[in-house]
């Protein structure tokens, strides 16, 4: 695994000031991929790929996620 202290974490911009900010960080290699980590508990973190990162957001903008 790719060492996280050399990622530059960056928090969303829709994150508050203070707990549960999403951390986000994408590694320099030629397919990239994206990391993503929440600032409470920095030691988990999922890693994902540009495109299926678009398809998650594109289905939660349009509620296909939402539970009944």
């Amino acid at each position: 695994m790719r060492n996280m202290t050399s990622l530059n974490w960056q928090k969303s911009s829709y994150s508050q000031h203070g707990a549960n900010c999403l951390n986000v960080a994408i590694s320099p290699e030629r397919t990239p991929q994206i990391y993503l980590r929440e600032s409470d508990c920095p030691e988990a973190i999922v890693t994902t790929t540009p495109a299926r990162l678009a398809d998650l957001l594109q289905k939660v903008k349009a509620g296909d996620l939402d539970r009944p």
